[in-house]
């Protein structure tokens, strides 16, 4: 066990893969990985697979006020709210990410303009990773998008902050596979290590210091006339 330096902080880990449970998931696999980690230092984790619940698409709160029979994303974005780090996970298929990882970025976005008890936008003072598994080619641009989605909406992203692998190129064996040589890479090992450390330490950092400042990022204040400095050039 690690020294519980992180107690009292809480990990999602959202796995967008294409399969039901109790089918196995390779990502699920890998993702794991940095779940036990975070556990070993007293963080509080819990593994959503998106495709086990009846999520609406769309890009409103709550899509059952929009044509929608059910929705189960306003129930899992109350366990968002109270994260401090979540983990966008996923496959590769096509070269990018899973319809179920977009599935839930967009609905991610459609609470965006939601807004914390100061004020700002209700993701700021959470930090943000990525991991991804494969047999294709695409870790970094599924990660680039996951990552850069999460930021735009107020997450906060950490140093080496997403992880994947992959096998070779094509059909072959998949992370869990005996003998893919998957729990054994240490490109991987390393990555998932870093990445869950440098999540942790962010989130600490941000949970110890009250999250980002509440200055020139409140949008309510800015709607009222606030600028924080900035004055727009007139144009003629």
């Amino acid at each position: 066990m690690g020294d519980q330096k992180f107690a009292g902080l809480k990990a999602i880990f959202f796995n967008g893969t294409l399969k039901k449970s109790p089918e196995v998931s390779n990502t699920e696999g890998l993702l794991r990985a940095s779940m036990k980690l975070m556990e070993n230092n007293g963080v509080a984790t819990e593994l959503i697979r998106t495709i086990d619940h009846p999520i609406a698409s769309g890009v409103q709160p709550d899509m059952r006020g929009h044509g929608w029979a059910e929705d189960a994303w306003p129930e899992l974005y109350e366990k968002v709210k109270q994260a401090d780090i979540v983990v966008v996970c996923g496959p590769i298929w096509l070269g990018d990410n899973s319809s179920q990882t977009k599935l839930l970025i967009e609905r991610l976005y459609s609470n965006s303009g939601d807004v914390n008890d100061k004020g700002q936008f209700v993701y700021y003072g959470k930090a943000g990773g990525a991991i991804i598994t494969g047999n294709e080619d695409g870790v970094k641009h599924c990660s680039m998008n996951i990552l850069y989605s999460l930021q735009h909406i107020g997450f906060t992203i950490p140093p080496a902050a997403d992880a994947g692998w992959i096998g070779a190129i094509g059909p072959g064996p998949s992370y869990l596979d005996e003998g893919s040589g998957g729990p054994e890479s240490n490109f991987t090992n390393r990555n998932i290590t870093f990445m869950s450390y440098n999540l942790m330490h962010m989130a600490k950092m941000l949970k110890d210091n009250g999250g980002v400042p509440a200055e020139g990022n409140l949008p309510e204040a800015w709607k009222n006339g606030e600028r924080w400095g900035f004055h727009n050039p007139e144009y003629r």
